[in-house]
């Protein structure tokens, strides 16, 4: 995604107030996790006390390693409103699910959402899925600074 499409998509997400989708939006943007890791994340992962970290380590179920990643402002602002909106506790699931059988939402879920961002922005959903916002912001860095290694 381009820097136009991110901000365009952020926008209206803060316009319709809708803090759980852009506490999502914004950790896609910013853990660059697999879409399995983003929706299984837990409070804890990414809130101490009722502040979100600057930075978070989560373990990758594909890989079985480690990751770490930093939290813009942006979205430490808004999975704190999140949990707050929400009362979500340490233990429980960033993106709880509304079915009772599971704990949080499903990467399907997690994809037909992305889908609606994409339409919503008259962009093709064919063109961008989950996977497109994980390189977001590799993509981003590297057309600043034009450095593959760094990025």
């Amino acid at each position: 995604m381009t820097l136009p499409e991110v901000c365009g998509i952020r926008i209206r997400l803060q316009l319709e107030r809708n803090t759980r989708q852009l506490a999502l939006f914004n950790l896609a943007i910013d853990s660059k996790l697999q879409g399995c890791d983003l929706v299984s994340l837990q409070v804890r992962d990414v809130i101490h006390g009722s502040q979100a970290v600057k930075r978070a380590t989560v373990i990758q179920k594909k890989t079985g390693r480690p990751v770490q990643f930093e939290l813009t402002p942006h979205t430490r602002q808004a999975v704190e409103a999140w949990v707050s909106e929400a009362h979500l506790q340490p233990g429980s699931s960033l993106f709880p699910s509304r079915v009772h059988d599971s704990p949080h939402i499903s990467t399907r879920q997690y994809a037909g959402i992305v889908k609606s961002w994409v339409t919503e922005l008259g962009l093709d959903p064919a063109v961008y899925g989950t996977h497109s916002l994980r390189r977001t912001k590799a993509t981003l860095v590297y057309r600043r600074i034009r450095n593959l290694p760094c990025v």
